[in-house]
């Protein structure tokens, strides 16, 4: 694989998860319940 499709590989992988978490940022609900998941742990 050439070295620019790599790069464009990677970087199109990141803005997914940007993306990925940004979306999970307009559902409060989910975040809520995440905290509540990880606070349970202590």
């Amino acid at each position: 694989m050439r070295p620019l499709a790599l790069r464009a590989l990677v970087w199109a992988g990141v803005l997914l998860i940007l993306l990925g978490t940004l979306a999970l940022y307009n559902r409060p609900d989910f975040l809520v319940n995440l905290a509540d998941q990880l606070w349970s742990c202590f």
